[in-house]
């Protein structure tokens, strides 16, 4: 009877995961969705604490070890979910993503060490398992961390000479080990935890020289990663509940990482091998050279916008970093109340991570209905009147379009252009995230609205009151 609970456990919870993951697709049904699959989670969780049985009818033991883990891996998740700072949510996923892949790491080690220690010899099948297990979880683990770091801003981009050759040295040498190991030609420990070195070593110079502005593929990818892990671990323990989670995981997060690389006009293998965003690094420049740019005055932007029928918002990075979501929503029921149309053009890289921007805006409750992709707001912007741009600089670039020598050519962006008015606001003429200049802001609609975006829009919002 105990079996036949947890199986039904297990299935519940794999249930819950599909559900939860099609309710994530949806802002209205997110929220909703990330409960149910904890509910999920939960359910399968302490099934298996109470209900687990090995084949001589053993259930766990230690507890209090289980139990202590728990509640601090609980109370350390709750306060980091809690505390950060909408800026600090990229590098705050891609430090849990790693612990994922750390999760998964240990998992191949502690049973690669319980087989060496119990006398037994695995199968092909199992030790397979183990191997991959081991390998992804200490890539995964290896390349958030380094991810984690330079979002923060702690580790600075470095390119290494011959580094594409040296990652396919380490891979092979990974691969040739592995092998090596499963036929039997080579064994022990030392190998094995040889492998995870060489791993860890491919998971820290693959992220290494990738650019910035390159991040979000980056966790898009490392999160594939963990959950293809996870995946087997699931193999390893026959457990059906955690192999389902983890084959969504990397399924979903190879899916989302293929559309980033197509937001971005980047190809997949550049990232595997581990060159993806290196030719930004230095700070590269297009080659057409820059005019005079001209600035506007709060009242005149307050005045374009007041008699506008339609106005578009643009959201990027500079957005989030003044924490100005809830005054850009307030802007909005202002311009709505004199009768003006708003709406939201999002690009698909805009931010730190994928979605940074829908996230951003949907803690201030913006309507979702208002949040266009890119295509939409490409569609509809010969009809927009005045385009506000908050803190966003390459995914509105013309250069992408129009400068074969930028490094950021053939990249998909919002055609701002189309609009009667661009007005940009940022702190300073300083380049964006790809270290670009953006010759936008020297083009004869476009005009430049200085200062922090939450003291701006907040004044932004008092003029057109007084209007």
């Amino acid at each position: 009877m105990e079996n036949i609970i947890l199986q039904l456990s297990y299935l519940i919870g794999s249930i819950t995961f599909i559900m939860g993951l099609k309710m994530l697709s949806h802002p209205d049904s997110a929220r909703k969705g990330n409960i149910v699959a904890a509910v999920g989670m939960t359910i399968a969780i302490f099934a298996t604490i109470f209900l687990y049985r090995n084949s001589a009818g053993e259930g766990l033991h230690n507890y209090g070890w289980i139990f202590a883990g728990l509640a601090v891996g609980t109370i350390v998740g709750t306060l980091a979910a809690k505390r950060v700072q909408m800026t600090a949510m990229p590098e705050m996923v891609s430090l849990f993503n790693g612990m994922g892949g750390a999760c998964a790491m240990l998992i191949s080690m502690v049973e690669y060490n319980h087989m060496q220690h119990g006398g037994g010899a695995a199968g092909t099948g199992t030790m397979l398992v183990i191997i991959l297990g081991m390998i992804i979880g200490t890539v995964s683990f290896a390349g958030s961390i380094i991810a984690w770091g330079k979002l923060n801003g702690s580790i600075k981009d470095r390119t290494i000479p011959a580094g594409q050759i040296l990652n396919f040295i380490i891979l092979g040498g990974i691969v040739v080990l592995s092998v090596m190991m499963l036929g039997g030609m080579a064994g022990g420990t030392a190998v094995f935890y040889g492998i995870a070195g060489l791993a860890a070593m491919y998971g820290i110079l693959f992220v290494m020289p990738i650019g910035g502005a390159d991040m979000p593929v980056v966790i898009s990818l490392l999160n594939s990663f963990t959950g293809c892990a996870a995946a087997f671990g699931g193999f390893l323990y026959d457990n059906p509940v955690m192999l389902t989670g983890g084959i969504l995981v990397g399924s979903a997060g190879t899916i989302l990482t293929i559309l980033m690389c197509k937001a971005m006009n980047r190809s997949l293998k550049n990232v595997l091998i581990g060159s993806f965003g290196a030719a930004k690094t230095g700070g590269a420049q297009g080659t057409k050279e820059q005019g005079n740019y001209k600035e506007i005055s709060l009242n005149d932007t307050a005045t374009l916008m007041a008699y506008a029928s339609k106005v578009m918002i643009i959201p990027g990075y500079g957005l989030a970093v003044a924490q100005a979501q809830h005054t850009c929503h307030e802007l909005e029921k202002v311009l709505n109340e004199k009768g003006v149309e708003v709406s939201y053009g999002i690009h698909p890289v805009a931010g730190r991570m994928p979605g940074h921007m829908n996230v951003l805006l949907a803690e201030a409750d913006v309507p979702y209905e208002k949040l266009l992709e890119m295509e939409d707001a490409n569609d509809q912007m010969s009809g927009v009147n005045v385009v506000l741009i908050l803190g966003a600089n390459d995914v509105v670039n013309p250069a992408a379009k129009e400068d074969p020598a930028s490094p950021i050519y053939g990249m998909p962006i919002l055609e701002v252009e189309k609009a009667e008015h661009v007005i940009v606001n940022k702190r300073s003429m300083k380049p964006g995230y790809a270290g670009i200049e953006n010759e936008l802001f020297f083009r004869p609609k476009s005009s430049m609205l200085f200062g922090d975006a939450k003291k701006m829009l907040q004044s932004l919002v008092t003029e057109l009151k007084q209007m």
